[in-house]
């Protein structure tokens, strides 16, 4: 049995789901409220028997480690490890050339464990420090305690504390709490734990009290801590971010904290370090919606920037909180009003938008050298961006703003000279976006319950292209049609969840599996001519017979779409059945 057989049989998925969401038994399921949306009618449901959920109204579901991977935002080996500890699972045991890191990780942790205790209780009888946090940073002794705050000691203490515990000299370095020359790493600071996603204490970041530098020293690199991968406040601020489907990603971990107190918990920020791809993933399990409040200063423009660039390899929506006049950072204008940052975190500006108008206040648009600084500065950051919809859009805008031609910026963009101009017709493309992907899935997910239900319905499936299949969704099809394969754990899992998709399911089954068909193939057929038209608008006019080609195939799409939506007489489903009959013709699969 491996690690995650192990850690599956010990837990009872009713149990660790049952933590989240309140259940309640029905018959040989349990039911509850979607943790993912704010639905008012359970549709989130249990299968205790088959170790498996499904949330109906998000389409979501799977087995105990895919459910938190969901709620808690982690990848798969965080929740496995959490899991793990859950079920009193050690994972090295499945891992003999890991074990020595897995020790000195957990030795690390625990070293952790006494430090942040170490530096509360030096916090609890220095003046100093007490003066500094609780009226200085204006922090309430509630705060203090949610989140750790302690005092490192001008004098030191924390190492003979530590070797007083049994630890090593190895061991403290290695966590990060002593330095090569065997002093304690923090002294004289407001010490803030950082934690991970699960709320373990990795490492922390000691603030200067008094006069010093450097002002800010944090952790340095360990087993257990990693600056490019650690997102400050994540542990406190998940929730928020998941029900607000927003995550408010500031420089400074005071901002954050001062954030919390002032009821914006949606709030975290990079630990000590530039903005990584990371960082973005971490958030981007939780929301899709992630606003910078980043200084407006020239290492601010060049982070949001550069995040920019990192968005795009993400399903991201960039935004920017503009600070008013009078606050540097999140933390000062809490200070002067906790309603002004309130209110600046209601109004996020698009990311883009931002930079090019930073830009645009440090130029004379009135000259042409300005101009040309102008246009240099926003097409370097409007070329980042994959969606060629939204680049128009800025480019245009850019266009007015500059008084010069599209057609000189799209060459600025290429990195080319100008080309001759090209008339197209005016197109409105849509993306594919998030909504679209999730409909897919859920037509998908009741197509074939539908087909795993009733036999007599499988046959509908050879008319369901493979391009519209996931993975294991193609392994649900093929194994429905007859085909033998290996029933493993991903298909095993599926299968059931899609049993319960099936019970849900009222009405005519035949009426209903075709209906699905059609609104996946209207999506799915859009989603093709879509791409074509992108593609036809940033075409080379210079290749006419690549242009003459995605042409032609954006006008046979929107033939097709005309296709589907045909009626008959007696059913809805004409149209269907035509562009079924056309692909067996064409041959295609």
């Amino acid at each position: 049995m491996d690690a995650k057989e192990e850690v599956r049989s010990r837990l009872a998925i009713e149990d660790v789901i049952g933590e989240y969401v309140q259940l309640k038994r029905k018959g040989r399921y349990w039911f509850g409220l979607s943790p993912f949306s704010s639905e008012k009618t359970p549709s989130f449901s249990v299968n205790p028997e088959k170790n498996i959920w499904h949330d109906f109204s998000s389409g979501r579901g799977g087995d105990i480690f895919a459910f938190i991977m969901e709620i808690e935002g982690l990848d798969f080996r965080g929740a496995l490890e959490m899991l793990a500890r859950k079920a009193g699972v050690e994972l090295q045991k499945f891992s003999g050339n890991s074990k020595v890191n897995a020790d000195k990780k957990k030795r690390y942790l625990e070293a952790n464990v006494w430090a942040k205790k170490f530096f509360q209780s030096n916090m609890v009888s220095s003046k100093p420090a007490q003066e500094y946090i609780f009226k200085k940073r204006r922090l309430s002794v509630d705060t203090a305690a949610e989140w750790g705050i302690g005092f490192a000691p001008d004098g030191g203490g924390l190492v003979q504390f530590l070797l007083g515990k049994k630890f090593t000299d190895s061991e403290l370095k290695g966590a990060g709490l002593m330095s090569l020359r065997g002093y304690d790493m923090f002294r004289g600071r407001m010490m803030v734990p950082l934690s991970d996603s699960q709320g373990q204490v990795v490492g922390f970041t000691g603030r200067i009290i008094g006069e010093g530098e450097p002002k800010y020293l944090n952790t340095p690199a360990t087993l257990i801590y990693d600056k490019g991968r650690q997102v400050f406040g994540l542990y406190n601020a998940k929730e928020a971010i998941r029900k607000s489907g927003v995550a408010v990603l500031v420089e400074g971990n005071l901002d954050v904290i001062s954030s919390h107190q002032a009821g914006v918990k949606n709030v975290v920020a990079c630990a000590g370090t530039a903005l990584t791809l990371d960082h973005l993933k971490a958030l981007n399990r939780l929301a899709g919606n992630i606003y910078l409040g980043f200084d407006a200063d020239k290492a601010g423009i060049a982070a949001t920037e550069r995040a920019i660039g990192l968005a795009q390899n993400l399903e991201i929506d960039l935004f920017v909180i503009e600070m008013p006049a009078g606050a540097k950072d999140p933390d000062e204008l809490i200070q002067q009003d906790i309603k002004l940052w309130q209110a600046v975190v209601e109004r996020p500006k698009s990311a883009v938008q931002w930079v090019i108008d930073q830009y645009a206040r440090a130029v004379n648009l009135d000259s042409a050298e300005g101009k040309k600084q102008l246009a240099s500065a926003a097409t370097k950051v409007i070329a980042k961006l994959r969606d060629p919809v939204e680049a128009e859009h800025y480019l245009k805008q850019l266009s007015k703003l500059i008084d010069t031609s599209l057609d000189s910026l799209r060459s600025k963009v290429a990195g080319g000279e100008a080309a001759p101009q090209k008339v197209l017709k005016k197109t409105k493309v849509e993306g594919f976006d998030a909504a679209r992907r999730q409909n897919t899935l859920l037509f998908l997910n009741q197509i074939l319950a539908i087909a795993l239900s009733k036999k007599d319905l499988r046959s509908i499936l050879n008319n369901l292209p493979d391009a519209y299949l996931t993975e294991v969704l193609a392994k649900v099809k093929y194994h429905l049609l007859g085909k033998r394969l290996e029933i493993d754990q991903e298909l095993s899992d599926k299968l059931n969840e899609l049993e319960m998709v099936a019970e849900k399911i009222a009405g005519d089954k035949r009426l209903a599996m075709l209906g699905f068909m059609k609104e996946l193939e209207s999506l799915e057929i859009a989603k093709q001519r879509d791409k074509f038209m992108s593609e036809f608008a940033n075409a080379d006019e210079a290749d006419s017979k690549k242009i003459e080609i995605l042409n032609g195939a954006v006008k046979n799409l929107n033939q097709t779409i005309k296709t589907l939506k045909k009626t008959g007489p007696n059913d809805e489903f004409t149209g269907l059945f035509a562009i079924w009959d056309s692909r067996k013709d064409n041959d295609v699969v």
